[in-house]
């Protein structure tokens, strides 16, 4: 199960490139209190990534899921640091043996010393391409929109992406 943080679906959905994820293996799942805060408030704000959301949930791409409490979710809750939207990745992840997608370092950091699979954007761009649910160029493109559009993306990640693509396209 692939259990979706906000950032990685605000930037996939900018992007118009939600599609693809359907060739991950497994469910995909968002946490009730990650879709509040990305298609409900980003409806709201006429978000137009919020409705692309909306619509892979309507169809099926998205599952959303509510996160029971668990002892990781209460100690995860005494962590000032995380978001509730990072808790509830993090405990849902945990609960069903899933992997958090989340581009934070602290949420990943937190999620490692918890023993929680994580996995990034970038991460899911380039298994999609390997997947053959994406090409080289439209992975490429995305990527660049996506950093367009205000996703961050160190330049260092930003080069072992771009290596990658190319030895992909070999």
């Amino acid at each position: 199960m692939w259990i979706f943080d906000a950032t990685p679906l605000i930037y996939l959905a900018k992007v118009d490139r939600l599609d693809p994820l359907y060739d991950l293996d497994g469910s995909r799942a968002i946490p009730e209190h990650v879709y509040g805060e990305v298609v409900e408030a980003g409806i709201e704000g006429g978000h137009p990534d919020a409705r692309r959301i909306e619509r892979g949930v309507e169809d099926g791409l998205f599952e959303v899921v509510a996160v029971e409490e668990t002892a990781l979710l209460s100690r995860l809750r005494r962590n000032p640091n995380l978001s509730e939207a990072d808790r509830a990745v993090l405990a849902c992840a945990a609960a069903n043996d899933g992997v958090a997608v989340m581009d934070e370092t602290y949420g990943r950091d937190v999620a490692a010393t918890e023993g929680i699979t994580t996995r990034g954007t970038a991460y899911l761009v380039l298994l999609l391409v390997t997947r053959e649910a994406m090409g080289v160029d439209e992975a490429r493109a995305a990527i660049d929109a996506m950093i367009d559009e205000g996703w961050y993306c160190a330049p260092d990640v930003y080069a072992k992406i771009v290596r990658k693509l190319d030895s992909l396209a070999d």
